[in-house]
């Protein structure tokens, strides 16, 4: 494992490449130096292209991530508070940019900014044992990873709205009723599931599917019209590419395309 300081690494499993939050005894809770060694490990992948997608996973037993570091923060000064601000938020920014497909493999807690890493991701596996929420209010804060908007993208503005003002948090069964999770899985299976799905997208032409992402990602919130202009854009980008003329052979070739990659 490649690694991004003391509390992030990187696995590589052929195209696919996992994403591991590693800070056991603090259940992997968002320290300035976690956010720095998450943004630094994002930058490096958003810029591998023999990345074809990623899933963001946790070794803690019990969660994925319960958020923000309060514990650091019980020390801080206002002063210290808006310092840390620019880290952490490149942290959230990070995973939300990766150009790939991304999937969170959630169990146990996540909470706050450990939602709100899963809410950046493209996909959310969770298993049995997913709690999921956004009590920030509840210390009186918001969801400042992104949670305000990415929420409210996924289920809804009343039904985003419930649960920030509620500070509730939501069990697996619910959590998937609900649309905060994408699929629910055996418990204990969220990273092995969240891998094979990764496996399946990374069979795909990468060239596509940094296009496709980037036309769903840039048009979401656009008008009709806009929204096809701009999946025009996408479109155009990759119809002259390698990828295609080697996606369309193989399909009349019968037989698994060799991506160019380019």
């Amino acid at each position: 494992m490649e690694r991004f300081g003391e509390w992030v690494g990187v696995d590589r499993h052929g195209y696919v490449a996992e994403l591991v939050m590693d800070r056991p005894k603090a259940m992997n809770a968002v320290s300035t130096a976690m956010a720095d060694s998450l943004a630094q490990a994002c930058a490096e992948l958003a810029a591998d292209r023999s990345v074809r997608a990623v899933v963001l996973t946790s070794t803690h037993e019990r969660a994925f991530c319960v958020g923000a570091d309060l514990k650091e923060r019980n020390s801080f000064t206002d002063a210290d508070l808006m310092r840390q601000r620019p880290h952490t938020r490149a942290a959230y920014t990070g995973v939300l940019e990766l150009p790939v497909p991304t999937i969170a493999a959630v169990h146990g807690f996540a909470l706050g900014g450990g939602f709100e890493l899963a809410l950046a991701c493209d996909l959310i596996v969770a298993d049995g044992t997913a709690v999921v929420g956004l009590p920030e209010v509840s210390v009186g804060v918001i969801p400042g990873g992104g949670g305000t908007q990415l929420l409210p993208r996924r289920v809804g503005a009343a039904r985003a709205a419930e649960l920030i003002f509620t500070a509730r948090r939501v069990p697996a069964a619910e959590a998937a009723e609900l649309g905060l999770v994408d699929q629910l899985v055996a418990d204990g299976q969220d990273r092995t599931e969240g891998l094979a799905l990764a496996g399946r997208i990374a069979r795909n032409s990468p060239v596509g599917l940094r296009a496709a992402k980037r036309a769903l990602r840039l048009g979401h919130g656009l008008d009709l019209r806009a929204g096809l202009d701009l999946e025009d854009g996408a479109w155009r980008s990759v119809a002259f590419s390698g990828d295609r003329a080697e996606g369309v052979a193989a399909f009349n070739e019968r037989r698994d395309p060799e991506w160019p990659g380019a």
